[in-house]
């Protein structure tokens, strides 16, 4: 038995209790967890603007010690560290052969209709697992696929923030954009995933990063991270405040909230010719407007799940540019928390005045 934070019903405090894991099952992979980030999307569900089955265990973002894995797992072993992500791949399909595994949906990945669960209360109950990982517990079962070897090196209460918050802010620069050293970039939101992209705009060599947030002291940490220039997301000439500080708009805007007025609010920041892409997690049936002349311009709206990563090669990479200096994740790190505390992470993270609670396991 395992103990973690167990969602019961949507719209409810998470209750800390004793799960049982199944044992390891073919390419199938056990993992000791040792920190968690509480992240905005665990949020979305616990919160119940999307759904979601439960009995659950939220927890998407996390990091830990291999300790044992099934038949057929070749890409990590016992003793390994390694970084987990939500989009478990199966490495086949159209989606991960064309280089976009975060977009797999194989159901391959998961245990077969009429097999046991993967988690169960202790009454023999299933729990549905969360985002393929359910990693608000001492321990995860997970498809090998799931989690990729780092270096043992890497702390890991800042290794956990790159399974979700890095990856996409980061990603979003790196590979959605493919911003050129000199252009211009302007990130909606400076939560994990806003101050990732700032901090990547700034490797890849940005001239202009524009951090907007209504939050003083988020704006703060923006520039901290590399915002050149920073703004109020509640100013009322705000679209023509940008403009006007980026030479009539920039080359990339990045959406990191997940509201539709945001959304907008990327596409008209745009110069003529660029591209905005919505990280954000906009709720089931809301709708972004854009002004049909506009696509005139050239300007592009674009998508992105997790930053369109390549785990096993981003990954590996990210913890390298942290090692090295290049990746502040220590300024994202807000505080270090027990399992028996999210609620109030949760509730920290719903005031929006916080940037990161890393839940830490023995």
């Amino acid at each position: 038995m395992v103990k973690a934070a167990i969602l019961h019903e949507a719209n409810q405090p998470l209750v800390i209790g004793e799960v049982a894991l199944s044992q390891p099952g073919p390419r199938e992979v056990l993992i000791r967890t040792k920190a968690c980030g509480v992240c905005r999307s665990d949020l979305h569900f616990i919160d119940g603007a999307f759904p979601h089955p439960v009995p659950t265990i939220p927890g998407h973002e996390a990091a830990g010690v291999v300790e044992a894995v099934g038949e057929g797992v070749l890409s990590v072993k016992p003793g390994d560290h390694v970084i987990t992500f939500f989009t478990v791949f199966c490495g086949s399909c159209e989606m991960c052969v064309t280089g976009r595994p975060s977009l797999c949906v194989n159901p391959a990945t998961r245990r077969a209709k009429g097999a046991p669960p993967r988690i169960a209360s202790d009454d023999g109950t299933p729990i549905a697992q969360f985002l393929n990982l359910s990693a608000f517990a001492e321990k995860m079962l997970v498809h090998e696929n799931a989690c990729v070897a780092i270096s043992k090196e890497m702390p890991m209460d800042r290794a956990a923030l790159l399974g979700c918050a890095v990856i996409t802010g980061a990603g979003s620069v790196f590979n959605d954009s493919k911003m050129k050293p000199g252009e211009s970039i302007a990130v909606i939101g400076a939560g994990g995933i806003g101050l990732a992209a700032i901090n990547a705009a700034r490797i890849a060599g940005a001239g202009q990063i524009i951090a907007i947030d209504p939050v003083p002291e988020k704006r703060s940490l923006a520039t901290k991270m590399g915002a050149t220039n920073v703004f109020d997301a509640g100013a009322d000439d705000l679209v023509k405040q940008v403009l006007a500080q980026s030479d009539g708009g920039v080359h990339y805007a990045i959406e990191a909230v997940g509201r539709t007025e945001t959304a907008e609010l990327a596409w008209n920041i745009l110069r003529r010719g660029g591209t905005a892409t919505v990280l954000g997690m906009i709720a089931p049936g809301k709708r972004v407007s854009i002004p049909g002349h506009t696509f005139l311009t050239g300007k592009k709206l674009q998508g992105s799940l997790l930053g369109s990563t390549q785990f096993p090669i981003d990954m590996p990479r990210l913890v390298d540019m942290y090692l090295d200096g290049r990746l502040d994740l220590d300024t994202m790190v807000a505080e270090r928390i027990a399992l028996e505390d999210i609620n109030d992470a949760l509730e920290k993270l719903r005031k929006g005045d916080t940037v990161r609670s890393v839940i830490e396991f023995g």
